[in-house]
């Protein structure tokens, strides 16, 4: 950044002596007003601004008012906010114009709070405010969720008669918006004419980030004349909120009506399909994309090769990544991403390895996806190496989930006691999902005692949620303590607490179906059922008993074969063997951990039914064939 000196006369001019302070005299030859707004205009970079400045100067412009404007103007485009502060500082008699192209600047460097200030500044020296004036200084106000200066803005406004401006009521209906005063921000909203497009995604966004999606969708159910903005907000709106299915309905209702999506929209109903698992409608969406010839930057490509890899693709994950002509860190750590979710931990490495020596800088992204990978294959000499490279190497500092891939990764391979020790050593505080995933190491690996020390540091805090208190009664139930998981079950139900239902998705001719325990809500239950007792004879045929130990319930083996042999996974597979074509990959998506028995089931079902089954669990992807899964048996 270019700091002006004490005196804008002593200007230094590139290969030119400083100006006498007193001088006055304008040099032949000098140039124009319009000559001087000719080469601002055409500046390029920032710093091509001070020679032309000190020119002005040496002619006697200075103190130009449609200058100083351009002046002001090309310091906030390019975000020289000192020297546009010392340029204002020095004009005589600022009017409204220069007072606006300040509070722009202020506004685009993101010192909002200078720019609400220089507003008031103004209205303090009785210069009458205009449409501009108060549209720069209502952003600031929503930048910095300043409601009472808003609403204070907002009377003036009123008082001035400046509530006819279309930008004006846009600006109040988003300042009350993002403030959460969204009855301000609907009276506003309709106090302008039916049907305000603009006005109605403004206040669908509004809604949105406060989480009322009912008003939301109410609100654009209204509007008759939607454009690829206003249903991209309803999409995206619904993909934040978790409502994938309903935006993947949307998008359709949008092809629908013939309205051509952009890149935004594209990345969110990838996104939608990536979290669905919806691989077929996320294909279409890529021919979509070659069809129309929509712009593959790197938002969209990174999105692009999340949704194959999180919808078990990950070679098509790979294929797009290798098209790309220019890659950059967010595709990256994409591909990374990738492939940890995958179990593909060298790749992951080497990945990363070959990107530094590209010269692409890692993020703090980067780390969790390749700590992440380290965990996924036990790779704890590499996984530390990586992890003290981001402060040694790239001034990263680790956060919780940085923390949180160590800490997995020592729990997966059974070092509990280290993996504490750790968490006691962090220069941060450990979250809820750190300790959760020690509590699972420790019903994984059978140690009771850590496991209730971990419980119990997760309940003092009050970040103890369902999980927490399933995984403790379970850590009891798997050493046959029933009575003290019944007290931890019970502790649950008096809190008031549910356990998170297990649930399982597969998609079939563009249609997701959802399957939860013992799910009868089916159309072709009855089909399906019948798959299921056929399957389970043929396992047992060939010698599979069920493993009625992960069972952590005080009840008879009979019944918890029954159980097991209902779980959401196994009906979705079963949906998926009578309506697909024979020897099709059948793809699966659940919200939880696949139980030790439904892994063993899984390969044996790959091998007597000849079938690639490609499994999403909370943690990984699990690829079966013939038998084996791609995890061997560690995940």
């Amino acid at each position: 950044m270019f700091s002006l000196p004490m005196s804008l006369s002593t200007i230094a001019v590139a290969g030119h002596p400083l100006l006498p302070p007193d001088s006055n005299s304008k040099p032949k030859n000098s140039l124009n007003k319009a000559q001087f707004i000719f080469l601002l205009r055409n500046c390029k970079q920032v710093n091509q601004i001070p020679p032309i400045h000190a020119k002005i100067i040496r002619s006697g412009h200075e103190q130009d008012p449609f200058i100083v404007f351009e002046l002001l103007r090309l310091c906030s485009t390019f975000k020289d906010i000192d020297y546009a502060s010392t340029i204002f500082n020095f004009s005589q008699n600022p009017n409204v114009y220069l007072y606006t192209a300040l509070i722009d600047g202020f506004v685009l460097s993101g010192s909002h709070t200078d720019g609400i200030s220089l507003y008031c500044k103004m209205v303090e020296e009785s210069i009458i405010p205009d449409s501009y004036a108060v549209t720069s200084a209502l952003k600031a106000c929503g930048s910095q969720l300043a409601l009472r200066e808003g609403k204070q803005i907002h009377c003036q406004v009123s008082k001035l008669g400046l509530t006819s401006s279309r930008s004006v009521r846009m600006k109040l209906i988003e300042l009350y918006g993002k403030c959460g005063a969204l009855d301000d921000a609907r009276q506003v909203s309709d106090e302008m004419s039916d049907n305000e497009m603009v006005a109605s995604t403004i206040m669908i966004n509004s809604y949105i980030d406060q989480g009322m999606v009912s008003e939301a969708v109410n609100i654009f159910d209204q509007v008759r004349t939607k454009d690829t903005v206003c249903w991209t907000a309803m999409i995206d709106g619904l993909v934040r909120n978790g409502d994938m299915n309903r935006a993947l309905q949307v998008f359709r209702d949008m092809q629908r009506e013939n309205v051509m999506p952009n890149e935004v929209t594209i990345v969110c109903v990838l996104s939608a399909c990536a979290q669905l698992g919806a691989l077929e409608l996320g294909r279409w969406v890529h021919s979509y994309m070659r069809k129309f010839q929509i712009e593959r930057n790197h938002f969209v490509c990174g999105a692009l090769i999340n949704m194959y890899a999180r919808c078990g693709d990950i070679d098509e994950a790979r294929r797009v990544f290798e098209e790309m002509k220019e890659r950059n860190v967010i595709t990256y750590n994409s591909m990374i991403s990738g492939f940890a979710l995958h179990g593909k931990s060298v790749e992951a490495i080497k990945m990363f390895r070959g990107m530094i020596k590209q010269g692409i800088r890692p993020t703090s992204v980067t780390f969790v996806g390749v700590l992440n990978a380290c965990s996924h294959g036990g790779l704890v000499d590499s996984g530390f190496e990586i992890f003290h490279s981001m402060t040694r190497d790239y001034g990263i500092e680790p956060q919780i989930e940085h923390y949180g891939c160590m800490v997995d990764l020592l729990g997966r391979v059974g070092r509990l006691e280290e993996a504490y020790n750790f968490i006691r050593g962090m220069k941060i505080p450990p979250d809820h999902i750190m300790l959760g995933a020690l509590l699972s190491a420790c019903k994984i690996h059978g140690n009771i005692e850590l496991g209730e020390q971990i419980a119990k540091l997760l309940m003092d805090c009050g970040e103890a949620d369902s999980g927490t208190y399933v995984l403790l009664s379970n850590v009891y139930a798997s050493s046959g303590k029933w009575r003290e998981s019944a007290q931890v079950r019970a502790k649950m139900k008096e809190g008031g607490i549910r356990k998170e239902p297990g649930c399982s998705a597969i998609e079939v001719n563009n249609e997701i179906h959802e399957f939860i325990l013992g799910d009868l809500r089916h159309p072709q239950k009855e089909q399906i059922y019948a798959k299921l007792e056929e399957v389970n004879h043929t396992l047992r045929s060939k010698g599979y008993t069920p493993a009625t130990e992960v069972v952590l319930q005080d009840i008879e083996d009979q019944e918890k074969e029954m159980a097991l042999a209902i779980h959401s996974e196994r009906l979705a597979i079963c949906y998926g063997l009578i309506s697909t074509k024979p020897h099709t990959t059948i793809r699966v998506a659940k919200n939880l951990r696949v139980c030790s028995d439904c892994h063993s089931t899984i390969k044996l079902i790959s091998r007597i039914t000849s079938r690639r089954i490609v499994v999403r669990d909370r943690n990984r992807f699990h690829h079966f064939e013939n038998g084996d899964c791609s995890c061997g048996d560690y995940w």
